[in-house]
C-alpha cells in the first residue's frame, strides 16, 4: 500500500517523465517552424529585444508565469482533498506545459508577436479584438492582485510599514520594470529572486519527509472534502488552480522571452521546462495544505467587517487556535507564514517567506510590461524612444491605481474568469495551427475542448454567477457550447492564414 510521501515522490516523479518524453512529442507535433535567426538577433533594438543568456531566460520565465496562483491557488485547491494533486500533474504535463511550450512557439514563428495579434491570425479579427481586450484587462488585474498580495505578505513581515505605502513602493518598482530596457532591472535582480524562490521550494520539498506531520495523511483522490459543501470538485478545482495546471496568463508572458532567447534549441526547456517546474512548486503547496489540513495554527480567527480575520497568538495557551484549513480560507497569506515556520523554523520562514513574495512580484511587473508592449503593437508605436514608452505606460498605471480601488475579492474572481478564458482561446488556436499544417491537432484539441467546458460550467454554477445554475445542467449546457465549438473547428477552411500565404 502507498504511503502519503511515496505518492508525492511518484507525482514528482511523473513530472519530470512528462517533460522528457511529452515535451519532446510537443515538440515534433509543431515540427521544425520558425526563423532560422531569433528575433533577438534579427530585430535587436536595445529594449525589449535583447539577447539574454539561456539560463537568465528560463529564470526570468519561471519567475513571470509563478504569481501567487502555485502557493495561494494550491492551498485553496487542497481544500477539495488529494485529488488536487492529480489536477495538477496531468493537467500540467498535458495541458499547461504544452500550451505555455506552443504559444511559445507560435510567437517565435512571427517574430515574437503578442498573443493577441496570434489569436487573431488563426481565428480570425474579431477573436482577436476580444483578446485584445480580455489580456489588457487581465494584465491590468494582475497588476492590481500582484500589487496588493504581497503588500500585504510584506506587512505581515514589517507591521510598522503600512500596506499602502509597501503597495506604493511595489507599484514604482513596476514602474521602472515596464519602461526600462528589460536587461536593466529584469535581467539584474532576477537571479536574486530566483535565489530565494529556490530556497523556498526546495527547502520544503526537503523539509516535508523529516517533518513532524504524516506527509499525505488521506488518500481518497476522488472524495470532496471542502468545508463548504456547495462547492464542487467539478468544476470549481479546474478554475482554483490554475497556474500549476494551465493559466492563460502564461501566453502573454512567452512573447517577452522569445524576444531575448539567443537559440531556437532552447525553446523546450525554457517554456515547457518553467512550466513543470512550476508545477512542482504548486505540486509542494498542494502537498503541504493536505499534510497540515488539520492542524492548529498560531492564528485565532475573528469576525471583522463581515469577513474572518486572522490574528497571531503567540503563546497564548486561552486562545481558539485555528486550523491549517481554516487559515488557507481567511487568510492564505499567514497560511503560508505558518507552514514555512512549522517546517523550516523562524529564520527559515522569513527568507522562504520573502520567496513567496517574490512570485507575484515578478509577474507583476512583467504583466505590465506584457500590457505596454501590446497596446504599441496594437497601435503600431515604435518603443525604442523613451517618451512613447512613458506616454503608454503613465495612463497604464493610473488605470491600476483606479482598479486598486475596487473589492478585492470582486477583483480576483474576474481575475481568474479571464485567465482561463484566455487559456481556452490560446488552445484553440493552437489546435487550428496544427489542423491547418496536417500536424497532430489533438494534442491541443482535447485541452481546448476539457477547458472550455470547464470555463463554461464554472461560469454558469459558481456561487459568484448571478445565474447559479446546478452543476449538471452547467456541465450540459458546456458540452453543448464543446459540440458547437468542435463543428466550427472542422468547418474551418485550411490554409487560409493570410501570415501564411
Amino acid at each position: 500500500m502507498l504511503t502519503g510521501l511515496s505518492v508525492f515522490v511518484v507525482c514528482v516523479a511523473i513530472l519530470a517523465i512528462g517533460y522528457f518524453c511529452y515535451g519532446r512529442l510537443a515538440e515534433r507535433v509543431y515540427g521544425p517552424f520558425g526563423p532560422k535567426v531569433m528575433p533577438a538577433v534579427s530585430a535587436g533594438d536595445g529594449v525589449d529585444y535583447i539577447p539574454l543568456p539561456t539560463w537568465k531566460v528560463f529564470l526570468i520565465q519561471l519567475l513571470n508565469i509563478a504569481g501567487l496562483g502555485p502557493v495561494f491557488g494550491a492551498l485553496s485547491g487542497a481544500l477539495f482533498g488529494p485529488a488536487a494533486l492529480l489536477w495538477i500533474v496531468f493537467g500540467c504535463i498535458l495541458a499547461g506545459a504544452m500550451h505555455d511550450f506552443l504559444a511559445a512557439m507560435m510567437s517565435l514563428e512571427h517574430k515574437g508577436a503578442n498573443l493577441p495579434e496570434l489569436i487573431g491570425r488563426y481565428l480570425g479579427p474579431v477573436a482577436q479584438w476580444t483578446m485584445r481586450i480580455v489580456c489588457i484587462l487581465l494584465l491590468l488585474l494582475v497588476g492590481v492582485v500582484f500589487t496588493t498580495g504581497p503588500a500585504r505578505m510584506l506587512h505581515g513581515l514589517l507591521p510598522e510599514v503600512s500596506v499602502m505605502l509597501w503597495c506604493g513602493i511595489i507599484l514604482l518598482y513596476y514602474f521602472l520594470a515596464t519602461v526600462l530596457p528589460i536587461d536593466v532591472i529584469i535581467g539584474r535582480i532576477y537571479p536574486i529572486f530566483g535565489a530565494l524562490f529556490i530556497f523556498m521550494a526546495v527547502g520544503l520539498l526537503v523539509s516535508m519527509p523529516f517533518g513532524e506531520y504524516e506527509v499525505l495523511p488521506q488518500l481518497d483522490f476522488f472524495t470532496n472534502v471542502h468545508p463548504d459543501a456547495h462547492l464542487s470538485i467539478w468544476p470549481m478545482i479546474f478554475v482554483t488552480i490554475a497556474c500549476g495546471a494551465i493559466s492563460g496568463f502564461h501566453a502573454t508572458q512567452s512573447p517577452l522571452m522569445v524576444r531575448c532567447l539567443p537559440e531556437r534549441r532552447n525553446m523546450r526547456r525554457v517554456f515547457y521546462g518553467a512550466m513543470i517546474v512550476e508545477g512542482l512548486v504548486a505540486l509542494i503547496w498542494a502537498t503541504v495544505g493536505l499534510t497540515l489540513r488539520n492542524v492548529l495554527t498560531d492564528y485565532t480567527l475573528v469576525e471583522q467587517g463581515g469577513k474572518m480575520v486572522a490574528h497571531a497568538v503567540g503563546a497564548d495557551a486561552s486562545a481558539v487556535r485555528a486550523t491549517f484549513m481554516q487559515l488557507c480560507i481567511a487568510d492564505p497569506a499567514s497560511a503560508v507564514n505558518q507552514a514555512c515556520t512549522d517546517y523550516l523554523g523562524s529564520v527559515g520562514a522569513i527568507i522562504a517567506v520573502i520567496g513567496v513574495v517574490v512570485l507575484p512580484i515578478t509577474s507583476g511587473d512583467t504583466a505590465m510590461r506584457s500590457c505596454r508592449l501590446m497596446i504599441a503593437d496594437m497601435l503600431h508605436i515604435n518603443q525604442e524612444p523613451k517618451l512613447k514608452r512613458f506616454g503608454i505606460a503613465i495612463p497604464l498605471f493610473a488605470a491600476v491605481i483606479i482598479i486598486s480601488e475596487i473589492d478585492f475579492g470582486i477583483i480576483w474572481r474576474y481575475f481568474g474568469w479571464s485567465n482561463q478564458l484566455l487559456s481556452c482561446f490560446t488552445l484553440w488556436a493552437i489546435a487550428v495551427l496544427l489542423r491547418r499544417r496536417n500536424r497532430w491537432y489533438w494534442m491541443a484539441l482535447l485541452p481546448a475542448l476539457f477547458m472550455t467546458t470547464v470555463c463554461s460550467a464554472y461560469l454558469l454554477c459558481s456561487p459568484e454567477c448571478a445565474i447559479g445554475l446546478p452543476v449538471g445542467v452547467s456541465t450540459w449546457i458546456g458540452v453543448g457550447l464543446c459540440v458547437l465549438a468542435l463543428i466550427g473547428f472542422f468547418r474551418i477552411r485550411r490554409g487560409c492564414d493570410s501570415l501564411e500565404k
